[in-house]
């Protein structure tokens, strides 16, 4: 079939051969910190201004996410290391050179990094494909002479794409995209070249979603404590994944911590939770569950069809 719109398979989960973490642990825990710069002053179009409430620059909207970097990271901080958590960047590449100490905090810990976009403020639903293309080896480029490490993912900047973002993620060498929200487990994209997975991210246990909507820290540690749990006890049978995803500017706030704080505590006393990255997840489940999930998909849709 032609690519898009049949990126992904469809497969319901209690059919798919059964996905194992290491150490045989039933849940695989990312903690995904979004670090995020914002431009007071943004190129955009009219399809998607960052700063609709007023006209440019909107200091209210702009001096809350100053907040992230200046104050909300540092506290994060201090948790995440109580509770032995090496979490992923989901990282505007500016960020690395716009804030060198938030860079080196990160660099010292061994974060992962995956691509949120150079400027949270700069989209790629209107890109060309040779731009795009362009795009992804200036976010590999400036990854690497800022840390040293491989770009090997993405979250699209504001979660936006093009049609041609997943062929070009694997083509850069790229092997997971987090901005399909439609599985408990990795799952195979595909594409014309190579190997890609969504990775999964949640909406419903990301603070962002969930503190827009009025909800508060006490709320949001809630309904991540209950999809751990259902998780944990579905993951005895084929292996989870479990996103916890932060904001500094939101989560950072000095009424909000204690919750995040509480609900580490809480997912990390439990047996059989493997606290990984992003990475680290998706090169596993690659290397081990991959070829099979695909050749299983692939015969069902086949069947299917006709």
């Amino acid at each position: 079939m032609p690519l898009p719109p049949y990126r992904v398979d469809y497969s319901p989960i209690i059919e798919r051969p059964p996905i194992r973490w290491p150490g045989g642990a039933r849940v695989a825990l990312w903690v995904v910190v979004n670090v995020e710069h914002y431009e007071l002053l943004p190129d955009y179009d009219d399809l998607f201004d960052p700063w609709p409430r007023v006209p440019h620059p909107d200091v209210l909207e702009y001096s809350r996410r100053d907040y992230g970097n200046r104050v909300g990271f540092w506290r994060l901080l201090r948790v995440l290391d109580k509770h032995g958590i090496r979490a992923c960047a989901d990282l505007n590449l500016a960020v690395l050179e716009h804030f060198p100490e938030i860079r080196d905090a990160m660099v010292e810990r061994s974060w992962d990094f995956m691509s949120h976009g150079i400027y949270n403020t700069r989209y790629l639903y209107a890109m060309s494909e040779a731009d795009e293309r362009e795009w992804y080896k200036d976010c590999i480029e400036t990854l690497r002479r800022h840390t040293g490490k491989q770009l090997k993912g993405m979250l699209g900047p504001a979660v936006t794409s093009s049609v041609n973002t997943p062929d070009l993620m694997a083509e850069a060498g790229l092997i997971y995209h987090a901005d399909w929200l439609h599985d408990d487990q990795p799952f195979p994209i595909n594409v014309r070249s190579g190997k890609l997975v969504s990775l999964p991210y949640k909406a419903e246990t990301n603070d962002g979603p969930n503190f827009r909507a009025n909800h508060e820290g006490d709320y949001f540690a809630k309904v991540c404590r209950a999809q751990f749990d259902q998780l944990y006890r579905e993951g005895a049978e084929s292996g989870r994944v479990m996103c916890i995803s932060i904001h500094p500017y939101l989560t950072g706030r000095p009424h909000r911590i204690r919750h995040l704080d509480g609900l580490l505590g809480y997912i990390m006393s439990h047996d059989g939770v493997w606290q990984a990255t992003a990475e680290e997840i998706a090169e596993h489940y690659i290397a081990n569950h991959y070829d099979e999930v695909a050749a299983h998909a692939r015969s069902l849709n086949q069947r299917a069809r006709g």
